[in-house]
């Protein structure tokens, strides 16, 4: 445990160190939009001097590190700068589209987990057999169908032809759990079978190659039960998947900006997408920051995770 722990914050203690290069990265880029961000506040009508006034009075015209340091001291405070006329608080924007694009993220995770572990151990229990064969299928199909398109193809069966769900909209789950499920349910499926269909074949492979090991033929011959084995090689072929895991969190949570487009979802893909076409540098910023900095949590906690469940990656 003392090992463990060590570890853990060793992890933990590079974390300031990815945000600050992260931030750095994003207001970098985001320095060399083409968008004015005098024009777009003040419109068409504005005259070059009303312009140079806002450019001055906002610190646009200072260098770029004496900007970064401004940015990431108004960061410390929470403050993400204001949306383009009427203005609005970036943060409080982000602050009410976050939790719909949590809540989506971490049902499709949900889903892509429970449907990878049922593929992959069936693949790997029945191994050459139609089960496994018909796991692979479906999992090739995972891996080739792009996430907006599967959208397309269940809106067009569940939600036009059957009328059995919803095509768009949010329920909020503290008015009607059931009509949040409804509402989230298709476009979770659409982020989670990629995912489940990239997981499942690591963990047939994985369950696979521990299966064969030695140990776990030994543990047959002193009479351990088949469901006993499987449970025990299991923990050690999920190493691998649960490193992958982390990394796929980051395509759930860059697969929603298009998946809440397509569902009308009022979350940080659509937040990214009005800032975008409306050239709100802010907006955009705030936005892609928020999304990277959970991204980092997310693969921290993940690391964390693997740790706990392997104990031999605590010697390293």
């Amino acid at each position: 445990m003392v090992v463990f722990l060590r570890l853990a914050l060793r992890r933990v203690a590079m974390l300031p160190v990815m945000i600050l290069g992260v931030t750095a990265l994003v207001f970098v880029v985001l320095q060399f939009s083409p968008v004015d961000p005098a024009y777009n506040a003040l419109g068409d009508s504005a005259t070059p001097q009303a312009r140079a006034a806002f450019a001055a009075a906002n610190g646009l015209n200072s260098p770029l590190p004496v900007r970064y340091v401004r940015f990431l001291g108004q960061l410390l405070h929470g403050n993400l700068g204001l949306t383009l006329p009427p203005s609005q608080s970036v943060s409080g924007r982000i602050a009410t589209a976050f939790p719909l694009t949590l809540q989506l993220t971490l049902l499709a995770l949900v889903i892509a987990i429970a449907l990878a572990l049922v593929l992959g151990i069936t693949g790997a229990v029945y191994r050459d057999r139609w089960p496994d064969q018909l796991s692979r299928v479906l999992s090739i199909a995972g891996v080739a169908i792009p996430s907006f398109w599967l959208g397309i193809l269940l809106i067009q069966e569940f939600a036009i032809s059957h009328s059995l769900l919803p095509s768009g909209g949010y329920v909020n789950p503290a008015q009607s759990l059931g009509g949040w499920l409804r509402t989230m349910l298709l476009p979770a499926f659409s982020l989670a079978f990629p995912v489940a269909a990239t997981l499942s074949r690591m963990i047939r492979t994985s369950l696979v190659a521990e299966l064969d090991r030695d140990y776990v033929r030994t543990a047959t011959g002193n009479g351990l039960s088949r469901a006993t084995v499987i449970r025990g090689a299991l923990r050690n072929a999920l190493v691998t998947p649960l490193t992958v895991l982390g990394l796929q969190v980051g395509y759930l949570l860059s697969g929603a900006v298009v998946i809440e487009t397509i569902f009308n979802l009022p979350g940080m893909g659509s937040l990214v997408l009005e800032g975008v076409t409306a050239g709100d540098i802010s907006l955009v910023q705030g936005t892609v920051l928020t999304v990277a900095l959970a991204f980092l949590v997310v693969n921290v906690l993940v690391d964390l995770l693997v740790l706990l469940v392997n104990p031999r990656l605590r010697t390293v």
